[in-house]
């Protein structure tokens, strides 16, 4: 019985992960690796294969196919996911025709309610939950480059072991992916969201880069303030997590390059569509949820917003 695997989203992160599968079952038949991309990129990867630049090597991965049309796959085993939560609504719509009763799902994107957001639109199917830490991006159609020596790659379901669940660690391991299966993986989750959504928010915000939040004592009492907003969130959403993550929010953004700054500042900077929904919007809606005060996420969110309607 052949495991078929589909990364749906070939950018930094989709294109490093989907590399180093492709390239390690390359030549298993029992395993195939199928890339879902569009225009040029696509284009380029059907005619040379992804080029994968990594911090100790170049290598040409070739998957099973490449594709924009999703009928061509059948029914998948396994799908990774690795857009924009925003497109998560037409990306599910795109990959039903190889959604099957028995496909796992496996969201790897910005967010916290990304796995509820499926599910509701896939009733019946087991959605993972997961999140990675990376650094990579799309050079150019074909070429994705990784860099910073960072590729961890998080997962898990609803506090469960299953044979699924180690079955696919090992498969990732095996083609040098930094995988770890967590049974509280909602906790890992939300750790990582503690450090997205307060800078992606407040770089947004602010108009400055990491480094700036923290000299201007404006910025850094807002970021504090929203820190402490969002524990009170995580903490009525049942995550595990005790306060020392916002001095580790602090320690990771002293450790960064100063001018470096969140990718939602980046796409705001260029006029494009954001994740301020995501990132920023869903702690105002918990908050409202469970009757928690949340005045500097709202006060931010509703300057962002106004910014996306001009």
């Amino acid at each position: 019985m052949k495991t078929k695997i589909v990364i749906v989203g070939l950018g930094g992160v989709g294109g490093y992960y989907g590399g180093l599968l492709a390239r390690k079952y390359a030549e298993d038949s029992d395993t195939e690796i199928y890339f879902i991309a569009r225009g040029a990129h696509l284009k380029k990867v059907q005619e040379s294969g992804l080029n994968v630049i990594t911090e100790i090597g170049t290598f040409v991965a070739k998957p099973t196919l490449a594709t924009d049309n999703v009928s061509e796959i059948g029914i998948a085993d396994y799908v990774i996911m690795t857009t924009k939560s925003y497109d998560l609504e037409d990306t599910i719509h795109q990959i039903k025709p190889c959604v099957g009763e028995n496909t796992v799902i496996l969201p790897l994107l910005n967010g916290i309610d990304n796995s509820t957001r499926i599910r509701a639109l896939l009733p019946g199917i087991e959605v993972w939950n997961g999140c990675t830490y990376i650094v990579a991006r799309l050079n150019e159609p074909g070429v994705v480059e990784s860099s910073g020596n960072l590729h961890r790659f998080n997962f898990g379901y609803e506090n469960k072991t299953t044979e699924r669940l180690v079955t696919f660690e090992k498969i990732l391991k095996e083609a040098g992916i930094d995988a770890t299966f967590y049974e509280n993986i909602l906790s890992v989750i939300w750790k990582k969201f503690f450090f997205i959504s307060s800078t992606a928010s407040l770089t947004s915000y602010f108009n400055v880069s990491f480094g700036a939040l923290l000299t201007d004592e404006e910025r850094k009492t807002t970021l504090m303030n929203l820190l402490e907003e969002l524990l009170l969130v995580a903490h009525a959403e049942g995550a595990e997590i005790d306060r020392s993550v916002i001095t580790k929010v602090i320690h990771q953004l002293e450790k960064l390059p100063f001018e470096t700054t969140s990718s939602m500042h980046s796409d705001f900077i260029a006029g494009k569509s954001t994740e301020v929904d995501t990132l920023t919007g869903i702690v105002v809606k918990l908050g409202k949820k469970h009757g928690i005060a949340t005045p500097v996420y709202e006060q931010v969110y509703k300057e962002l917003s106004a910014r996306m309607k001009k």
